[in-house]
């Protein structure tokens, strides 16, 4: 009878100890990740770019304290990649702050809109008159107007980028009447530095506040470069629309003295010649019994640089729209550092209606890379509304049925 008794009461003294033992590391786990603090909330990290806190040695950003967290906020400087999520609006933009100029006396104390108000100022008379007789295609042709400022650091020999807002872009989306805008950015001609800010909803003043740094570039080469800003609408149903473009030859920008801020007009997309983007060998076959119709991507030639290293990575996206909606997608494999692709790729597609009249296809010709969104080399459409050689080629293969017509054509920009 007493062993029982004396198990018991062991067994009593063990679960109310692992019990407490229990309910011991519960609290030191809850007040371990209380004290926790992230340095950052938000910060890039993209392909060929390396972003770090500016003061990546000081220990007050990791404080837990309360106290310490917010002598730190209102000492760290404004231009580090510190970004208060909670402190958005509806459509994701960050509120606006005034920018400490360093570069001459006049940029002391000026944000975008001083900066805007100050080149209003200096317009003459006669300059009014000829903005307030604009006719309104001419307005329609305002893609908008890009702020954003560079600075260079000499201490850590890094070039860093803030893109801060772009003002009066155009509606992209006809319904909404609005866009959905973000911006890549390139600095040419190697294009080893590709990144991109994040999409904002539904707004034609986006202010993306987003700084980029990129180290390992020596002050002497920073007048050789080129910085490319490309404006685009995201469309999560096709292609994104391209809004504009903005080229910054950095050549007479003196950085030295400290953080300069710049506004430039966004215009239209550069568009060079088809001739520059190569060529793709297609041959289509329209079967009128079956109602289908027979796709092969059989060449390409003569593609462009795309790459770093001189090549590209050719694909070919095939797809077919039905009424301008498209209904199918089709793409072939990769070919690894080619401008000369042999794809010989056979693709079937069932036509949802009688005949060839509303359906078109479109070719894209895209360089694959992994690190980042694939680019478009050149693009192709076939159709009865097509232009040149694809509406020729269109023509054939709907006057001879079930008949194979292969044809070169001519990339256009994509």
């Amino acid at each position: 009878d007493e062993i029982p008794t004396v198990v018991g009461i062991f067994s009593a003294f063990g679960l109310v100890f692992s019990v407490s033992l229990f309910a011991w590391i519960c609290c030191q786990r809850k007040s371990s990740k209380s004290n926790k603090t992230p340095p950052y909330k938000f910060v890039h990290v993209l392909k060929g770019v390396d972003i770090y806190p500016e003061n990546l040695n000081s220990k007050k950003k990791f404080g837990a304290d309360d106290k310490n967290e917010a002598k730190n906020k209102s000492a760290m400087p404004k231009n580090s990649l510190h970004l208060d999520l909670e402190k958005r609006d509806l459509n994701g933009n960050f509120p606006k702050t005034t920018t400490k100029m360093q570069s001459s006396p006049d940029l002391e104390n000026s944000s975008p809109k001083d900066f805007s108000e100050r080149k209003k100022d200096s317009v003459s008379p006669d300059s009014l008159k000829s903005i307030a007789s604009l006719s309104s295609e001419d307005k329609q042709d305002k893609l908008g107007t890009l702020f954003f400022s560079l600075e260079y650091n000499f201490e850590k020999k890094a070039f860093v980028v803030n893109i801060k807002e772009a003002r009066g872009l155009p509606a992209m989306d006809e319904q909404s009447m609005t866009s959905d805008p973000y911006i890549k950015m390139t600095i040419l001609p190697e294009k080893k530095h590709k990144v991109k800010t994040r999409v904002l909803r539904k707004t034609l003043d986006p202010a993306f506040d987003e700084t980029f740094t990129f180290y390992g570039i020596p002050y002497s080469q920073i007048q050789d470069l080129t910085l490319h800003f490309m404006v685009l609408s995201f469309d999560r149903f096709s292609r994104d629309d391209v809004i504009g473009e903005v080229l910054i030859p950095l050549a007479g920008i003196e950085l030295s003295e400290g953080r300069l801020l710049m506004d430039r007009e966004i215009i239209k997309r550069n568009v060079r010649k088809s001739s520059g983007r190569g060529e793709l060998l297609v041959s289509l076959c329209y079967q009128s019994t079956t109602n289908t119709l027979t796709v092969v991507v059989l060449k390409a030639r003569h593609l462009p640089k795309s790459d770093v290293s001189g090549l590209s990575d050719p694909y070919v996206k095939v797809n077919l729209y039905h009424a301008k909606k498209r209904i199918s997608k089709k793409k072939t494999h990769v070919k690894k550092c080619t401008p000369n692709a042999v794809f010989n790729e056979l693709f079937v597609f069932d036509i949802p209606c009688e005949g060839l009249d509303d359906i078109s296809i479109e070719f894209l010709v895209l360089d694959s890379d992994r690190g980042s969104r694939n680019e478009v080399i050149g693009r192709l459409t076939l159709g009865s509304s097509a232009e040149g050689t694809g509406g020729e080629h269109w023509k054939e293969i709907c006057e001879y049925p079930r008949r194979q017509i292969a044809k070169w054509h001519m990339l256009c920009d994509g």
